[in-house]
């Protein structure tokens, strides 16, 4: 298994192909479904959000078998989260996770509507994606001022992906372990839905 230095650096060169339209790696390498099919080792651990926009193996120019990928609204992480990261570090040695938000998150916003207006209803069910980004973003939030839009979005963003790394790294013993013995690192992202790059918020 490749480090993780080495796992961000194919996820950056993969973004700079899909940024410029030269998506495939030049290797000529295919993979058919059959080739796959009775085991993986991906090389990288990707916990982003579920928008039909973002899809990792696509941004990311990779293919079948590369990447261990965990979709859900706003990219949280609730234990089912946490215990899919912990399988893959677990089961294949995957070297490097990265909690990839984006700009446009349906999720932040809501949230940041929910904070702006408490008393609105909402189902159960989408109040507990909020409920988990709120503590994440309150920080960034102050009700009543005039705060520009776009730039409170931008921080809530990037806090919301923050607060998920931390999760990751600092509440599940078995991620702490490999993260102390140098087995496993975590990474924050964003990607730019208008121009398609990904900023790696916390590597060079």
């Amino acid at each position: 298994m490749i480090s993780a230095d080495e796992a961000l650096g194919r996820l950056q060169e993969g973004n700079r192909r899909f940024v410029s339209g030269r998506s495939g790696d030049g290797s000529g390498r295919t993979f058919l479904p059959a080739e796959v099919a009775d085991g993986q080792a991906p090389f990288a651990i990707i916990l982003g959000c579920s928008d039909s926009r973002v899809p990792a193996e696509i941004v990311f120019d990779q293919g079948l078998g590369d990447l261990f990928v965990i979709r859900v609204a706003g990219n949280i992480v609730a234990p089912s989260q946490t215990g899919s990261v912990e399988f893959a570090a677990e089961s294949f040695g995957t070297p490097l996770v990265v909690v990839l938000g984006h700009t446009g998150c349906g999720a932040i916003q809501a949230t940041l509507d929910a904070l702006a207006h408490p008393d609105e209803p909402t189902s159960r069910n989408l109040r507990s994606i909020v409920d988990r980004v709120r503590p994440a973003i309150a920080g960034v939030f102050e009700p009543g001022t005039k705060a520009d839009p776009e730039a409170l979005f931008h921080q809530a963003v990037q806090a919301n992906v923050a607060a998920s790394v931390a999760h990751l790294e600092n509440d599940s013993e078995i991620l702490a372990r490999r993260i102390g013995d140098g087995r496993l690192r975590v990474v924050g992202a964003e990607y730019d839905l208008a121009t398609g790059v990904v900023d790696f918020l916390d590597a060079p």
